[in-house]
């Protein structure tokens, strides 16, 4: 970003970086977008216009047919950051429309979907009861259903929760176990029922694996073709072939089912496994030490 947004009120920042966003993602914006976005008058709209045009004159460009400003050939970014993941889900986020009328003529939307995974339910009141004892830095105890042979049914167990944590598909909770007396990672959804709030276990500075971090070098898989390994490397943002990824120690687990890296080196198409780890025997050390 170019500008100096410094010195704009945080409501005109916010409608200079929506004239930018319109212009660059959606094609164009005219007053009426700005009028509908923020509720603004009409001539407020205006001036916004007009004082996005004093400080990026060379990216924008007005359209007397249509009543409508669009990018210009020079456009460069002013006030956002270009994130091509971030507009995606935010098509995703966007409830479908079919047409659109934008300046008098009517545009296609752009249709985006996201694969749906089964939803995880997380008891509200067990995700607020841990809530609080993580700000609280209290331990407490949850009802929890391991998929453990030796503990087929329900336990009560004490655990002191500090931090909570995604591997995609389902939430966590990192937490100290009062019963194994380490820290290990419990599933929210599995936590049928909490109770008894107390004094904490180990503090969460002492969680090494969670504190650290083991730099993940990736590469195109090489049973690939060169051109392959190519377009692989590009869709990876790699440079010179690698690709660096700082993973918490203790999420290693996660990160190595959901690239599949576990199995890169067993699967018969290597395009299942595009990807292979570079630095393996260091990462098989971090990831057995994070595992004990």
């Amino acid at each position: 970003m170019t500008a100096d947004t410094q010195g704009f009120r945080w409501g005109v920042e916010r409608r200079l970086e929506f004239i930018e966003f319109r212009l660059f993602w959606e094609g164009g914006v005219n007053r009426a977008d700005i009028v509908d976005e923020f509720g603004v008058s009409v001539p407020q709209a205006s001036k916004d216009l007009s004082l996005y045009q004093e400080h990026a004159a060379e990216n924008i460009e007005y359209d007397r047919s249509q009543k409508r400003y669009f990018a210009s050939d020079q456009f460069k970014p002013a006030f956002i950051s270009l994130d091509a993941d971030a507009y995606l889900g935010r098509l995703c986020a966007t409830a479908p429309i079919n047409e659109d009328l934008m300046g008098g003529a009517r545009t296609m939307r752009v249709a985006a979907e996201q694969l749906p995974f089964p939803q995880r339910r997380i008891a509200p009141n067990v995700l607020r009861a841990m809530l609080t004892c993580v700000r609280d830095n209290h331990s407490i105890e949850i009802l929890y259903q391991s998929m453990s042979a030796s503990r087929p049914d329900p336990v009560w167990r004490r655990v002191s929760p500090h931090a909570f944590c995604s591997d995609g598909l389902r939430w966590h909770t990192r937490a100290f176990c009062h019963i194994d007396n380490q820290f290990k990672d419990f599933i929210l959804s599995r936590c049928l029922d909490t109770r008894e709030s107390n004094e904490p276990g180990a503090s969460p500075a002492s969680d090494s694996f969670w504190q650290s971090h083991f730099s993940v070098v990736l590469c195109p898989n090489p049973r690939l073709s060169p051109n392959q390994q190519a377009v692989i490397a590009q869709d990876y943002a790699m440079e010179n072939g690698e690709g660096f990824v700082p993973v918490r120690r203790a999420m290693l687990y996660y990160f190595n089912k959901r690239l599949r890296l576990d199995v890169a080196d067993r699967i018969d198409d290597a395009r299942e496994a595009p990807v292979v780890v570079k630095n393996r025997a260091a990462f098989d050390v971090a990831l057995a030490e994070a595992m004990r």
